[in-house]
């Protein structure tokens, strides 16, 4: 028999998001079980995250940022939700983060802030911990987690399917019902092997992005489209599948993982190079290092394949005073690989960063599911339409996750639960694959398909006969994998390449279907 717990309100993602949520509802006296994949609450993205968090500059009309943030995004956003973020973002931020938590940004010699610029801002506005700002937020957010009585923490438990009426109710009345509720969901321990039913008045997915579906990411580990294909196949309505933001400037190395090199880097004054040494962004836009990122990185493209090179570089120590000491984990990490910030270019290259669709949410972060919530990447807001202004990403997540918090204590006071006929409608896991036939071997080949089929057919540059082979591609193996997925016993290892292997054919899919090419989907004339 499954293992059942109930919470009132269960957290799928332990990131900026997920964590902001928490705090929140927890601090309004409701019951919240954290739930995280990794090992620790902050082992995935945010954690990274190295160039800031946008506050406001001195003085500055909420309409300056509006207006960069829809250029950024090709006026392809909600205009609705950037509002909010600019009008309602730098107040949450003064509220959670520095009067709150006290995450120690860095400050002037006055004590004002030491406010940065990036890519496409046209105002320096950005919070900044040195360049590990994500760590600092997480830090400082575990120290509150940890300690608060209303919240339970459960780490390494990856979570399967959302438990929803229309899908798993048992009692044919309740399946009738048009509107489709959200019960909770089924997570397995990785420790155990078990499966638990986790039953929740409320749920909120913030299980970040799906940087890992592709060959060169910046994103950790669990990044594989986890949340959004949950949600997509409970029948949540999806948004924007097709933009994926590839970050113009990770460090050229051969770890799994690529190492961000900041866009504030380029915004303190730091210039690209090619091979030849010469600076190449202003022959490509007029703003030249600081154009948006996805002008950037396809700049990057085209001068790797005119010199014939695998990179391009990054000249800091000619044009920034102490690279070191303003960027000290970039400075660490390089030193690592036998490169000296301060006397040598930084061979970089793009990789996939951040996904700019996923489930779609109002200003409150409700999905089309009753009673599910998302925030943060996994979330389709609208707020970075088809591609993502700088430090935008911290900014969304947390308000976002705030916003969750006050819609659900808002629907408790007014007595809003998920009903005991729901509860008890809603089954045990049922173990349809009992084949011990997990072939490492055979899921390692997988994900190589799975990785080139991104970054080849579905990557920087598109056109319609790449996305057509790779739509064929991974419908075939999409097929195979659902039909081995219901015959093997259940694992992290599987779990985890059915739900990237069906993110990869939903972006796709997607992709294949927009004709426009506009930001973030570039279509190249066949």
């Amino acid at each position: 028999m499954t293992d059942s717990i109930h919470a009132q309100v269960l957290i799928i993602g332990s990131g900026i998001a997920g964590s902001s949520a928490a705090l929140g509802l927890a601090d309004a006296g409701l019951d919240v079980l954290l739930i995280s994949s990794g090992d620790r609450l902050d082992d995935g993205n945010t954690a990274l995250a190295q160039g800031g968090i946008v506050y406001r500059a001195p003085d500055e009309d909420p309409k300056i940022l509006e207006k960069d943030i829809l250029a950024a995004g090709c006026a392809h956003n909600h205009i609705r939700a950037v509002r909010y973020l600019c009008r309602k973002g730098p107040d949450v931020v003064r509220e959670v983060l520095i009067d709150k938590l006290e995450v120690p940004f860095e400050r002037l010699d006055d004590g004002n802030f030491d406010l940065t610029r990036e890519g496409a801002h046209s105002l320096a506005r950005i919070l900044h911990c040195a360049d590990y700002t994500g760590r600092s937020i997480m830090d400082s957010f575990l120290k509150s987690l940890s300690v608060h009585p209303n919240i339970r923490v459960m780490n390494r438990q990856t979570a399967i399917d959302i438990l929803t009426t229309h899908h798993h109710a048992t009692e044919i009345e309740i399946r009738y019902q048009l509107a489709n509720q959200c019960a909770g969901a089924y997570v397995l321990d990785q420790e155990s092997g078990d499966v638990r039913r986790i039953l929740a008045d409320f749920t909120l997915i913030a299980t970040g992005g799906m940087g890992q579906i592709y060959l060169n990411s910046t994103n950790t580990s669990s990044s594989l489209g986890s949340g959004m294909v949950m949600a997509q196949r409970a029948g949540a309505r999806m948004m924007n599948m097709e933009f994926i933001q590839f970050h113009p400037t990770a460090l050229f190395h051969r770890d799994p993982r690529k190492f961000l090199i900041t866009e504030a880097m380029r915004g303190e004054g730091a210039v690209l190079v090619n091979a030849r040494g010469k600076a190449f962004m202003k022959d490509y836009d007029q703003r030249g290092d600081l154009a948006p990122r996805d002008i950037v990185t396809r700049a990057i493209v085209e001068e790797m394949v005119r010199t014939k090179e695998d990179f391009v570089y990054l000249n800091a120590y000619e044009h920034i005073n102490d690279p070191a000491k303003r960027f000290p984990t970039i400075h660490q990490k390089c030193l690592e690989q036998g490169i000296d910030l301060t006397r040598q270019p930084i061979p970089v290259v793009p990789a996939a960063h951040y996904f700019c669709g996923g489930i779609l949410v109002d200003i409150a972060g409700r999905t089309t599911i009753d009673r599910l919530y998302a925030a943060g990447e996994c979330a389709c807001t609208g707020v970075h339409g088809a591609n993502r202004l700088a430090s935008t990403s911290l900014l969304e997540g947390l308000l976002w996750g705030h916003a969750v918090a006050g819609d659900i204590e808002n629907r408790f006071r007014s007595r809003s639960r998920l009903s005991r006929r729901v509860r008890e409608s809603m089954p045990d896991w049922k173990f349809l694959g009992s084949k011990l036939n997990e072939d490492p071997v055979l899921i390692a080949q997988d994900w190589a398909t799975i990785k080139h089929t991104m970054w080849n057919y579905v990557g920087i540059n598109r056109t319609s006969p790449r996305l057509k082979r790779g739509f064929e591609d991974l419908r075939n193996l999409n097929k195979r994998l659902h039909d081995f997925y219901k015959e093997t016993a259940i694992s992290k290892s599987i779990v985890e390449l059915f739900h990237g292997c069906h993110a990869a054919y939903i972006i796709t899919t997607s992709a294949l279907r927009s004709k426009t090419s506009i930001g973030c989907h570039f279509l190249e004339k066949d």
